[in-house]
């Protein structure tokens, strides 16, 4: 039996050795939903939460192919009705599919993602929406129940491999015949119905120099190729070659629905921890930012969803000079203010900081924020994301804030943050 690791237990005491002695586990990374600030808004739980941590199992569980037939009827085929076999079902026509086994790999561990709430699913994912998610509600899921499987290899945990499509209950993966699918020499393999596309950085994602990569979408049997015409379109994309399923630190997935963040072991021991964050937040309002108008001292939650303080700082997304809630300027008829710092007529928004460390790509002041929400960053950090262009719908894309997943600014993602501090 293999212990599920879903993120909520001890990062560190969790195995024993021969002599009875707690471990260390062996952290591969960490999966990361794009849009939530370091937790969901009804609160992470078991499954269900805005981070998965893949830990090493205490046993492998990892899968690989063995053999491969064609059956006339596949709902009644041995290895499809064997519940301890592993297998995909490729559907050619009514009376004709490729079976592919898989066999047991003691050399990988395998972890699956999907919107399934069953048990081979290691971490549900729900449909993610844009800005203040505390009441909205998604109507129908584009994500499929067993959207992708990683497979980590045990003693090489740098080689994180991703597949399209997961195994279900009856350790099964049937691709239908209107799957878009495809046989070169003896091998078979094929896509999902909205796909699951990967984007690897190039460049160190951690350090502030990488810069986005191109999107691709990732096969059944882990092949790399171009975007398809639309998300679902019949016909595949071409092969390429150069490019491969193996996660790169800042790797990112997209599962038609919700966008995952790949973070390695070795990339996050170089990226800010969330006490490095509540320390930048410390250092900015151990300055004393003031409101010129209200003359108030400014405090910067550490906190996501406290309301709004009296002291609460927010920023003028034309400008960037961060104030206090005040009334001056304001044009009732379009919700504009003049700031009254530079007379710059536009926007004013709520001021607060990115707590997810998952999606800073260095360690600085955070002098920097999304626009038009106001999650605040490094320079660097905003400066990246603001040109990563995020699957949107069945052929868009659209560069989002990392942190609530809103459409960024179409002119300026991001604004420069000018604070009256230091005044002693």
């Amino acid at each position: 039996m293999v212990k599920r690791t879903d993120g909520s237990e001890s990062p560190t005491l969790a195995e024993s050795d021969a002599d009875g002695h707690d471990k260390p586990r062996v952290k591969y990374g960490e999966l990361v939903i794009l849009g939530y600030n370091g937790y969901l808004p009804q609160g992470d739980r078991g499954r269900r939460r805005s981070k998965f941590v893949l830990y090493k199992r205490s046993e492998p569980s990892g899968v690989k192919r063995s053999k491969h037939y064609i059956v006339q009827s596949p709902q009644t085929s041995k290895a499809i009705l064997d519940a301890n076999q592993h297998s995909i079902s490729y559907t050619l026509s009514r009376n004709q599919a490729v079976i592919v086994e898989y066999k047991e790999d003691t050399e990988t561990d395998m972890f699956q993602v999907g919107r399934s709430s069953e048990s081979p699913i290691d971490f549900v994912v729900m449909d993610t929406l844009p800005g203040d998610k505390k009441d909205a509600k998604v109507m129908q899921s584009t994500i499929s129940r067993f959207a992708c499987r990683i497979l980590v290899n045990r003693s090489e945990p740098s080689k994180a491999r991703i597949f399209a499509a997961g195994f279900d209950s009856s350790r099964n993966i049937f691709l239908g015949e209107k799957a878009t699918k495809w046989q070169d020499n003896i091998e078979i393999d094929g896509l999902t119905t909205n796909g699951v596309l990967i984007m690897h950085p190039r460049g160190q994602f951690c350090g502030g120099n990488a810069k986005c990569g191109i999107w691709r979408e990732c096969s059944v049997g882990g092949d790399v190729f171009s975007l398809r015409e639309s998300r679902s379109a019949q016909q595949k994309g071409q092969p390429i070659y150069d490019e491969s399923n193996v996660l790169q630190d800042g790797t990112l997935i997209d599962l038609c629905g919700a966008t995952l963040l790949w973070r390695s072991a070795e990339g996050l021991q170089h990226s800010p921890t969330k006490r490095d964050l509540e320390k930048l937040i410390d250092e900015v309002n151990a300055g004393r930012p003031q409101c010129p108008v209200g003359l108030n001292t400014l405090v910067i939650p550490r906190k996501v969803n406290i309301g709004d303080q009296i002291n609460q700082p927010y920023v003028y997304l034309n400008c960037g000079h961060v104030q206090g809630h005040h009334d001056w300027g304001q044009d009732k008829s379009t919700g504009a203010r003049r700031c009254p710092m530079c007379l710059e007529v536009g926007p004013v928004v709520t001021l607060c900081m990115g707590l997810e460390p998952a999606f800073y790509v260095d360690i600085g002041p955070p002098t920097f924020a999304f626009n038009p929400c106001g999650h605040m960053a490094t320079e660097k950090t905003v400066k990246y994301w603001v040109n990563v262009d995020i699957p949107h719908g069945t052929n868009a894309f659209q560069p989002v804030c990392p942190f609530c997943a809103t459409p960024l600014d179409a002119n300026s993602g991001y604004i420069k943050l000018i604070f009256q501090d230091n005044l002693d």
